[in-house]
């Protein structure tokens, strides 16, 4: 009688013990080892259009990155507007403003977050840069093609897929991977999925950098998962694409196939050197583009591929300076 008390009692210990331990098990831990044990498939990317990665809350001890260019008005104002939406979201049903606005109420909606936000302050300040200095969209990697197409663009990488490497303003070398800080008012594009198309973004407020050196993106985005929020993300993620600059910090090689205003600004320079006839500035890198960078290629002594890279540019952008310093007749002086 005495040993099977012994006994029920043992096991009752042993069972109390183990509800204990998995109530007392932090949920982040249980949630980490669910994160590591999910893999992540094609069809699984299907549904993270339009969503932000998954990442651990950074508890950040360090100081605040002085931004390299001054941070002009109207991105103060921007971010201003953000940061009163913090917060805001969802209601029960899934709709959002941000979404209303942009003709879906129940859209997945970070994209709608940032335009709605540039909609604002156009209407509160009087100004004009939704689709001029930023871009209004909602689907994957309109956005992103954007800034490329204006010229404001950098990729983490100082690459971009269908254009080629870049380089910073005023260099020729390829810029290094993971160099760039990114500034206030900037939009940061990210990619969870094999494609490597846009699957969230998110408005830059700041930078910082810890005791060890490592730099965070500080941001504030919407539809992560359901409200306008604060966040910061390593600089160097393997998820971060990107991002579409308030200034013009890099320029990307131009080749045929390519076409938005950065080709346009390219050709006006070959029209202007008589490389290019004037009736062909469009917009469009094609064949007579690109035998028209040939010939400057050949003239300049650089290798003839009729792809624009940053010799070609370079050197372009150097003879415009002397063409203007010699042909003084076509300086217009108003009275």
């Amino acid at each position: 009688m005495e040993v099977n008390r012994m006994h029920r009692l043992t096991r009752a210990i042993c069972v109390w013990m183990m509800i204990f331990c998995l109530f007392a098990l932090p949920v982040s831990a249980v949630c980490e080892d669910a994160a590591e044990n999910e893999e992540f498939t094609e069809d699984s990317a299907d549904n993270v259009e339009d969503s932000a990665p998954v990442v651990e809350d950074i508890v950040l001890e360090g100081d605040i990155i002085p931004p390299a260019y001054p941070v002009p008005e109207h991105i103060s104002w921007l971010l201003d507007i953000a940061r009163a939406e913090l917060g805001n979201g969802e209601d029960r049903s899934g709709k959002t403003k941000y979404g209303e606005w942009s003709g879906d109420p129940y859209a997945q909606w970070c994209a709608e977050f940032v335009c709605w936000c540039v909609d604002q302050m156009d209407i509160r300040y009087g100004t004009a840069h939704l689709n001029n200095t930023f871009p209004q969209y909602s689907a994957t990697n309109v956005g992103r093609n954007w800034f490329i197409r204006q010229g404001r663009y950098v990729a983490r990488t100082g690459f971009v897929p269908d254009w080629g490497a870049q380089w910073y303003q005023g260099e020729t070398e390829q810029m290094e991977r993971n160099t760039y800080i990114p500034q206030p008012g900037d939009w940061m594009f990210f990619s969870t999925i094999a494609s490597g198309d846009t699957t969230h973004v998110a408005m830059v407020e700041y930078c910082t950098r810890d005791v060890q050196g490592n730099v965070y993106v500080h941001v504030i985005e919407g539809n992560n998962p359901d409200k306008v929020q604060r966040k910061a993300y390593p600089l160097d993620a393997w998820y971060v694409l990107g991002y579409g600059t308030v200034h013009e910090v890099a320029a990307t090689t131009l080749r045929s196939g390519n076409f938005g205003q950065v080709v346009t600004n390219m050709q006006e320079k070959l029209i202007l050197l008589g490389y290019l006839d004037a009736q062909y500035n469009t917009g469009k890198y094609a064949t007579l583009t690109a035998e028209a960078v040939a010939r400057f290629q050949a003239n300049e002594s650089i290798s003839q591929t009729g792809i624009a890279g940053p010799l070609t540019q370079t050197r372009l952008d150097e003879c415009v300076k002397e063409y203007y310093r010699t042909h003084t007749e076509e300086w217009v002086v108003e009275e």
